[in-house]
């Protein structure tokens, strides 16, 4: 935008939303963006207030997400008060009486305590009861909050993973689940008929919880585990400058496991994140603190939260140093381990997701569904046991909490890796077997940053409207013929019907990178050094256990065929898009913000952050 283009109301509206921004530090930084305007009107700061104006920060399924800073584009307690006046509009228009209670949580960000007494206020003047986590604290605490304190609804002030500049706002009904379509749209036609903020009636009878929530929080999750299992365990562990550490450390003591090596750069609460260029544990560099401790202390396995710790991110040691395990790759541990402790319900992921999922819940006879992308429809599935999406999201105790929940997950890690442990074997040995059993499933993500957030609505569109096909470049065609090959598997091109040989064992489905299937292929050979001492060249090769129990000849995750590599670099994205069908768009690098599906509901939201389209495949 330039300045020719500004509309000739913007000073006018700001003067007037200055003159009722009951915040003093943001009316101080408008008055001095409008002086500087009058001085220079064609300058970079009135292309800043014509930003700060252009439009308002919409209300969706997110909930509201921004910068924080003065004006309708920005997040800061005008726009607060308005969302939450519009919130509890809603709630009264549908069916919540006087007195019905609303529970409010905040992390650690700028402002976030200030938004949290804001939004307390508003539902007070509304009739309803308003009730305060007593400090920051994980979001997965906030959404326990409402079940265990029978709410109607619940608000949590967070930007989750967001940059140090952002602060955000989600909202949850009733039952423990985020808001999805309609209300989205019903709490936000309320926010727009919010008249003057002086007309919005605020009241002062909310109340300060006390730390008995959290208690009940940290005993429930600590019980999950099973009083019998190991647990000698090393780990390292980082909160990434959020609100998990004292719930983890909590929860780890309550279920007997040694307190973990933290990170101690990263260990207290900081709004300004100092340690990392984004607080998001998938970001690269995010976790080096986490993993040169690791290296230092020899762990057994690292284990992270995001900032408001509703998510959680795991590290192994390998051969060529540690490595973040990817989202699919968590999800899979976890379930496996569920469904190998007779955990029943049903097992969800997303269209973004692995689906490796369903293959697992099938050979365990428990019903497998796939959603559209974000938690807010995982959590709405009928009898879940288990949900998980590739963004490191996970729900392995719905009957606590119906969202994400990154403590609950790490904790149900730990225990894994401590059975582990005691067996002589780890988390990579564990994903061996289970690709071993269910095939190998490689999954990649490509982020690409752009800073004309058109492009992102741009590249939707196109890819909506003309789904990749694939091409006469493209080496791979889906077989259905191969003995050796599973419906849908891919293979080369002119192969024929069977795979041609190679002197060395290799897995059957090529992985999206040389890093992501190094962890696989090593383990393909390794077994076959195991079983030459035992199996003779040209026997027949022995046959393997289902998880039912039966035997099944050896599975297609090793054939002895031309070892193939599919290099990211070396494909371009739509061929990448191409394999799975379904892509995923992430504003900014960390902002959550993402168009999934045609018809999906997103907030826009106005950053210094450079969006970013992410590009999730799904396994083959």
């Amino acid at each position: 935008m330039t300045a020719s283009t500004i509309p000739a109301d913007v000073i006018e509206r700001a003067r007037a939303w200055a003159a009722e921004d009951p915040d003093p530090q943001t009316r101080a930084e408008l008055e001095a963006l409008l002086a500087k305007v009058q001085q220079d009107p064609s300058g970079a700061d009135a292309v800043d207030l014509a930003d700060r104006f252009a439009g308002t920060l919409e209300f969706g399924t997110a909930g509201l997400r921004g910068a924080l800073g003065a004006g309708s584009n920005r997040m800061n307690r005008v726009v607060v008060i308005r969302a939450a006046a519009g919130i509890a509009a809603y709630l009264r228009d549908n069916g919540a009486s006087d007195g019905q209670t609303v529970v409010v949580g905040f992390d650690a960000r700028y402002n976030s305590d200030v938004f949290a007494r804001d939004t307390a206020e508003v539902m007070a003047g509304a009739g309803l009861r308003a009730l305060v986590l007593p400090k920051p604290l994980p979001t997965p605490v906030l959404a326990f909050a409402i079940r265990e304190l029978g709410c109607v609804a619940g608000v949590m002030v967070t930007a989750s993973h967001n940059p140090p500049q952002d602060n955000g706002y989600k909202v949850y009904l009733g039952d423990g689940s985020q808001i999805v379509p309609p209300a989205d749209a019903e709490i936000s036609a309320r926010i727009d008929a919010v008249g003057p903020l002086a007309s919005v009636p605020r009241g002062d009878g909310w109340e300060w919880l006390d730390a008995s929530v959290a208690d009940a929080y940290a005993a429930r999750v600590a019980g999950l585990v099973s009083p019998s299992s190991p647990r000698e365990l090393t780990a390292v562990y980082t909160p990434l400058h959020g609100v998990g550490g004292e719930v983890v450390a909590d929860v780890l003591e309550r279920a007997g496991f040694a307190a973990p090596h933290v990170a101690a750069e990263q260990a207290q609460p900081d709004p300004d994140f100092p340690t990392v260029a984004f607080p998001n544990p998938e970001e690269p560099g995010a976790m080096d603190l986490a993993m040169r401790l690791a290296e230092e202390v020899d762990a057994d396995v690292v284990l992270a939260n995001d900032p408001d710790a509703d998510r959680c991110a795991v590290g192994v040691p390998g051969p060529h140093g540690w490595r973040m395990l990817r989202g699919d790759e968590v999800g899979a541990l976890l379930a496996d381990f569920l469904l190998r402790l007779g955990v029943q319900g049903v097992y969800a992921t997303t269209i973004v997701s692995s689906s490796l999922l369903g293959k697992m819940a099938e050979a365990h006879g428990q019903e497998y569904r796939e959603t559209l992308t974000g938690f807010k429809w995982l959590g709405r599935v009928d009898g879940l046991a288990f949900g998980y999406e590739e963004a490191l999201g996970y729900c392995a105790a719905p009957e606590l909490v119906r969202d994400k929940d990154g403590v609950s997950a790490l904790l149900r890690v730990a225990e894994l890796a401590a059975i582990l442990r005691a067996e002589g074997r780890t988390l990579t040995d564990q994903l061996d077997e289970i690709a071993r059993v269910y095939g190998l499933h490689a999954t990649d993500q490509l982020s690409v940053r752009v800073t004309d957030l058109s492009q992102i609505a741009h590249a939707m569109a196109q890819l909506r409207a003309a789904p990749p096909r694939p091409s006469a470049d493209w080496p791979w065609s889906r077989s259905t013929t191969s003995p050796r090959a599973g419906p849908g598997c891919l293979r080369p091109r002119g192969s024929g019907t069977g795979w041609p040989k190679a002197p060395a064992w290799s897995c059957d489905r090529p992985g999206p990178s040389r890093s992501s299937s190094a962890t696989s292929r090593s383990s393909c050979r390794s077994r076959r050094a195991r079983k030459a001492v035992s199996t003779p060249r040209g026997s027949p090769r022995p046959a393997v256990s289902t998880p039912s129990g039966q035997t099944s000849p050896r599975p297609q995750a090793c054939r002895r065929r031309q070892r193939t590599r599919l290099s990211t670099n070396a494909v371009p994205v739509p061929a990448r898009a191409m394999i799975s069908g379904h892509a995923q768009v992430r504003r900014g690098s960390s902002s959550g913000a993402r168009a999934s599906a045609p018809g999906s509901s997103e907030r826009r939201r106005a950053s210094s952050t450079r969006p970013a389209i992410r590009v999730s495949t799904k396994s083959w």
